[in-house]
């Protein structure tokens, strides 16, 4: 642990609070504890800012549900975007010759790739059928989907993922390692993002922005890919219910999406 007590220290300052989606706003279904809600609403009360943090892209961050919640802010797809109240401040679009370079070679691999942008969300239904995946993002994304063959070179994307059972995932690795880092979160599914970019990058230019330290920002996550925001934030905070890699680097561990994990940490910290 980096700090040797959590509470206390500074915690009189306002603080931008960030939070992961998948895992800590909302569970599998979607379902956001009432507890979580009237937390992020008490610091905002209080003076502090909240924002989501997400691995999502932008067009994968459309449910009126979270987002009437009512964040400061928005940092998405691994930190290749930023808003700010109503504006875009910051944008990285990967170039349509490396999208396409990317799925011809992932696909060589036995990769299913799914392109994320700010606008839209891209997979080919022949890829996907009935499975997990394409069931969820087909529910989740709705008129926010695409095909990739039917954008053929006229896509907006700033990272993407993969389905990787039955896959070389590692072969792949070594083929794309020059544009991409790769967040594995099991043996089935890999996010791929622009070198130099993850949450905690995000998180850094949002302090550029606002004149913040990051000694004064607390981050909330649960995945692999909330390593770079719960290494980044002043505090990081661990999600009962997160994976051991992430305990293992967060200053405090909360309780349990589904047991007011939000809340307690909020409590926990001074925010409300």
């Amino acid at each position: 642990k980096r700090h040797s007590g959590i509470r206390g220290e500074n915690m009189q300052k306002k603080k931008i609070v960030f939070f992961d989606i998948d895992g800590t706003i909302w569970n599998q279904r979607n379902e956001i504890p009432p507890s979580t809600v009237r937390a992020i609403h008490a610091l905002k009360e209080n003076g502090n800012l909240a924002f989501l943090c997400s691995g999502r892209s932008r067009g994968y961050i459309r449910n009126p549900k979270l987002l009437e919640i009512g964040f400061d802010g928005i940092v998405s797809g691994c930190g290749t975007m930023i808003e700010y109240g109503e504006e875009t401040v910051f944008y990285h679009r990967i170039d349509n010759k490396l999208v396409e370079d990317t799925i011809h070679t992932v696909r060589r691999f036995g990769f299913r790739p799914i392109l994320e942008g700010r606008e839209y969300l891209y997979m080919d239904n022949e890829e996907f059928g009935d499975d997990y995946f394409g069931k969820k993002l087909r529910a989740d994304a709705a008129e926010r989907l695409r095909t990739i063959s039917g954008e053929w070179g006229k896509w907006e994307v700033s990272k993407l993922s993969c389905a990787t059972d039955h896959a070389d995932r590692e072969g792949c690795f070594e083929a794309m390692k020059e544009h991409y880092d790769f967040m594995i979160h099991n043996p089935e599914v890999v996010e791929f993002v622009p070198k130099g970019y993850d949450k905690g990058t995000g998180m850094k230019k949002v302090c550029e922005l606002l004149g913040t330290e990051l000694s004064d920002t607390i981050a909330f996550g649960d995945s692999v890919n909330d390593l770079g925001m719960i290494r980044t934030a002043g505090i990081g905070v661990a999600m009962g219910n997160g994976s051991a890699v992430i305990k293992e680097v967060a200053d405090y561990v909360t309780t349990s999406l589904t047991e007011d994990g939000i809340w307690n940490g909020c409590r926990r910290l001074g925010l409300i």
